[in-house]
């Protein structure tokens, strides 16, 4: 086994790398790694022990140590991105549609509390048709829907957090409340598309109402308010809203 040649173990594992790059690698391909691995162990305890009996050709020695150190790490990092790179890109646009959902809570969270502290009217207007929506504070006409006079204080974009983000229901077949039934033609179910809270911290719509968005995936959130001015947020399990 001491003997093997070098080039004989350096074709091996350039052969296994192509294997792992093309996605052709199987559980047969790990067991190959593992015993080249075991291979270049003993080249490497071998050239060492060979390093301390001829002083002369130390430099040479250590070359060639370094070189099998390299082709070792080069497998073994292949191997592990073989394994990571697909389950990353699954978890990826799910971590973004989250990260988009928590954003919409926070931001009616706190368009709640400063209707609250500044004893006014705060709002998120949602605009289906742009992919975007904004948190304002109020406008003269108290109307939200003639964008001219309100005091927008942040828009955002939902396309920014990529992997396909936008308004949708996913692959949601009812709607978010507790009821359940229809889900809403443009995605968002409250009255003007705007969820207003007022200076008790409830909003100016009873029945309340959901937004609802999805990625690429189908997967969706739906994130709404209460009458009451409780903000819930809920996921779509394949099953039911949860």
């Amino acid at each position: 086994m001491l003997c093997q040649d070098p080039s004989s173990l350096h074709a091996l594992f350039i052969n296994n790398i192509r294997m792992i790059i093309h996605g052709t690698c199987r559980w047969g391909v790990f067991l190959n790694i593992w015993h080249l691995f075991c291979m270049m162990r003993n080249q490497i305890f071998f050239r060492t022990f060979r390093t301390f009996k001829c002083q002369d050709k130390t430099m040479r020695r250590q070359e060639a140590f370094t070189l099998i150190e390299l082709l070792i790490v080069l497998v073994v990092l292949a191997a592990m991105a073989a394994i990571a790179i697909p389950g990353f890109s699954r978890w990826l646009p799910n971590y973004r549609l989250k990260s988009a959902a928590n954003d919409i809570f926070s931001e009616m969270q706190s368009a709640k509390m400063e209707a609250i502290k500044n004893n006014s009217e705060w709002a998120i207007v949602f605009n289906a048709g742009t992919g975007t929506y904004q948190v304002e504070s109020g406008g003269a006409d108290g109307d939200y829907s003639t964008a001219g006079d309100n005091n927008v204080e942040k828009t955002v974009t939902l396309s920014q957090y990529q992997s396909g983000m936008g308004y949708g229901p996913g692959n949601a077949t009812t709607n978010a409340t507790q009821g359940g039934g229809a889900l809403p033609g443009d995605n968002i179910s409250f009255a003007g598309n705007t969820v207003v809270f007022n200076s008790r911290g409830m909003i100016n719509s009873f029945a309340g109402g959901y937004v609802y968005i999805q990625n690429s995936a189908n997967k969706a959130y739906a994130v709404g308010a209460l009458g009451s001015g409780v903000i819930r947020m809920k996921k779509w399990d394949g099953t039911a809203w949860d």
